[in-house]
């Protein structure tokens, strides 16, 4: 991409962040009275349909405030990021307060009323549904420490962090709404893992380098293991493989989420610089273009939400699958979900600008004319993306995960595109003198 493109994507981005996306959300989010934020939204955006607050989304929004507080573009005022990380400390404030299951116990409430007292999701659900809000909690609270140099946030994160490594190597831990018998291994796991050992990793550097090898050390193990494990000979990344590492022919062994592989890349290559590990790098590049034409949807456009290992609608037979809620969610595997694609425009820039292969600005040119023909709300009062939508690209109220409405993909991604772009930018000028 040349300097005038690049000029006008920065520009288009940072209208996007600003106007339509932030506008919306602030200052609605903000829960003034009992802290945290509220994001119970209409799939539409019109409306607060709940005070509920789920951990996952409350350490997201830590998250996303912190990252946006020290953002390397010079997109924001320095009066702006100062309300940016108000914002995240308040939000820490109420996780450290509120988000564990005991005062003792390490283990992360799911979902909380609005004043931070655990509530069931339903009657005799476990508390702690899901280790994912766990790591969401930690992600958060590590980039608030790393913004903002919080010791204790620091040490909390830290603290839960380990709790999670021992649950997941005892097994011992609850994945709502997608729980998986324990004869199976899911790619998500890994993934969070890896990207949740990265956020602390950043603190650690600046707050705890003594952290920081073993950090490292871990975020290594997770990469590997999901280019080691789930990654087939045809670059295609499983969502599930046997406990014992293998593949298997059932619907849901042969199931790939696109959305997820192509999140998962950024993240490989982000490890693959940090653990030194340049020759991950071609296979990485592979494994996203695979995803990428395995996930799109020809008749339609967009990237399916879940698909075959081969490409297409998932296959395989139900045999001893029929049960597992992993298997049932196939049954939406033609929506267009709008994380999906956010992830998806900034991996294959990444993918472009570092291999220089221009197969991925082929494929971020029409992913991003798909994903603002589709997903940003057509009511200028709203703005915001309408989150998910059916194959076609009609608006759908459907909950995916959580019922939320929730800003932290399109927010990540959007920081992480402007960064990139400003090192584009400032790469082209520097070649210009």
């Amino acid at each position: 991409m040349e300097f005038e493109p690049l000029y006008t994507a920065y520009g288009f981005y940072e209208n996007e962040l600003q106007q339509n996306i932030l506008s919306f959300w602030l200052p609605q989010c903000i829960d003034r009275e009992y802290g945290g934020f509220l994001n119970c939204f209409s799939n539409d955006g019109t409306r607060l349909v709940s005070h509920d607050k789920y951990t996952w989304s409350q350490g997201r929004f830590v998250w996303c405030f912190s990252r946006l507080a020290v953002m390397d573009a010079p997109t924001f005022t320095s009066k702006q990021r100062a309300g940016f990380l108000e914002l995240a400390k308040n939000g820490a404030a109420f996780l450290m307060q509120h988000c564990l299951m005991g005062e003792d116990d390490w283990r992360c409430v799911f979902l909380m009323e609005r004043d931070g007292s655990p509530k069931e999701v339903e009657k005799g659900a476990p508390l702690d549904m899901s280790i994912y809000a766990d790591c969401f909690v930690i992600g958060g609270l590590g980039m608030y420490a790393y913004a903002s140099g919080d010791m204790a946030a620091y040490r909390f994160a830290k603290r839960l962090y380990e709790s999670v490594v021992d649950r997941v190597e005892r097994r011992e831990f609850n994945t709502l709404p997608y729980p998986l018998s324990k004869q199976y291994r899911a790619h998500g796991i890994p993934m969070i893992l890896s990207n949740t050992a990265r956020e602390l990793y950043r603190a650690a550097e600046k707050l705890a380098p003594a952290d920081g090898a073993a950090l490292l050390a871990d975020l290594e193990r997770y990469a590997a293991d999901i280019l080691d494990h789930f990654v087939d000979e045809n670059n295609a990344l499983h969502e599930v493989i046997t406990e014992d590492n293998r593949f298997f022919p059932q619907i849901l062994g042969r199931h790939i989420n696109p959305g997820h592989t192509i999140e998962d890349v950024w993240f490989l290559l982000d490890a693959a610089d940090l653990c030194r590990k340049p020759e991950w790098n071609e296979r990485i590049y592979a494994i996203a273009l695979r995803a990428l034409e395995n996930g799109w949807d020809e008749p339609y456009g967009g990237l399916i939400h879940l698909g075959d290992a081969s490409g297409g609608q998932p296959a395989g037979d139900m045999t001893g699958v029929k049960d597992e809620p992993m298997t049932k969610q196939l049954a939406g595997w033609s929506d267009k979900l709008w994380w999906v694609h956010s992830e998806a425009l900034y991996s294959t820039l990444l993918c472009g600008f570092r291999s220089g292969d221009e197969r991925f600005f082929d494929w971020y040119r029409r992913i991003f004319d798909y994903t603002f023909h589709t997903f940003p709300n057509p009511d200028r009062e709203v703005r915001e993306w309408v989150q998910i939508r059916t194959r076609n690209g009609q608006p759908e109220e459907k909950v995916v995960a959580l019922p939320v409405k929730d800003p932290y993909h399109i927010i990540r991604n959007l920081i992480l595109i402007l960064e990139l772009l400003n090192r584009q930018l400032s790469m082209e000028k520097s070649a210009a003198k």
